[in-house]
């Protein structure tokens, strides 16, 4: 067995509580596709139902710590105290269409961590379906269930695959994307886009994907994320390769050697 902190243990617990509601709305959701109304409010329900399963066991271990909620705001707490950030649902257009890529994210973010700034210190990426828990803790590794993670060891662009997020309606810079991925798809094995990034960032953290990249996350879809890919020796920054991803909501992710090409072609596609 691998030890972990009680923390990992209050996230786990939170979202195996939250997992069968979602299977089972998962499952009613692919009978809805076929309705004239559509499964839209039904999937509003399940996020919000799942959410609030999670914070009923979050409080119940930790009633004084602020939560921020995708779907509920902020929860005040004491200040002095780490927060949860939590997304009860990540990839819910996934789930709407009945696609089988979804995930419960939790994160602590500790309000005096390094040098006294605010830091992730846990983080949990649940995948209800196939019941795969990436978790992280700070300086303690990244693990999917029993099993230690590692980055992918690639080296080369041209054996890489690599995932993204693709701007949709109201979100994100199509034209800034556009610049990108001309520039990266003639470089690398393939691009993926999936629609999770929680996901996304839990299997770069797995070697599972070389590299990510994307824009215009919110500090819920990314916080359990990062962590995982540090933990998993990777490196993550914004696209100019500062430490600022969770405050911009954007992810440059990947092992050192892919992390720095990705950069550079980056870098040199928003110049241009």
């Amino acid at each position: 067995m691998v030890s972990h902190s009680g923390l990992v243990t209050v996230m786990q617990k939170a979202a195996r509580k939250a997992a069968p509601r979602l299977r089972r709305d998962f499952n009613e959701v692919e009978q809805l596709q076929v309705s004239r109304k559509g499964p839209a409010d039904f999937v509003t329900m399940a996020d919000r139902q799942a959410e609030q399963t999670i914070v009923d066991e979050l409080r119940h271990a930790r009633p004084d710590w602020r939560l921020t909620l995708e779907e509920g705001g902020e929860i005040e707490g004491d200040p002095d105290k780490p927060r949860w950030i939590v997304d009860p649902l990540d990839g819910t257009t996934n789930f709407l269409h009945g696609l089988p890529h979804f995930a419960i994210s939790i994160a602590v973010e500790d309000p005096r961590g390094a040098q006294g700034k605010p830091e992730i210190t846990q983080a949990l990426v649940y995948q209800p379906l196939t019941d795969e828990s990436f978790w992280a803790e700070k300086g303690r590794g990244a693990w999917l269930n029993e099993r230690r993670l590692r980055v992918s060891a690639r080296r080369d662009l041209a054996d890489a695959l690599i995932a993204t997020g693709i701007p949709f309606k109201g979100h994100g810079d199509a034209g800034r994307f556009q610049k990108i991925l001309d520039a990266v798809s003639i470089e690398v094995a393939g691009i993926r886009r999936f629609g999770s990034a929680a996901l996304d960032l839990a299997w770069v953290a797995a070697g599972r994907y070389d590299g990510f990249w994307e824009e215009d996350l919110q500090i819920w879809d990314i916080a359990a994320g990062i962590l995982l890919v540090r933990e998993a020796g990777g490196f993550v920054t914004d696209y100019r390769g500062a430490d600022a991803a969770l405050a911009k909501g954007q992810v440059l992710a990947g092992n050192d050697h892919i992390h720095s090409r990705l950069h550079k072609l980056v870098a040199n596609a928003l110049r241009a």
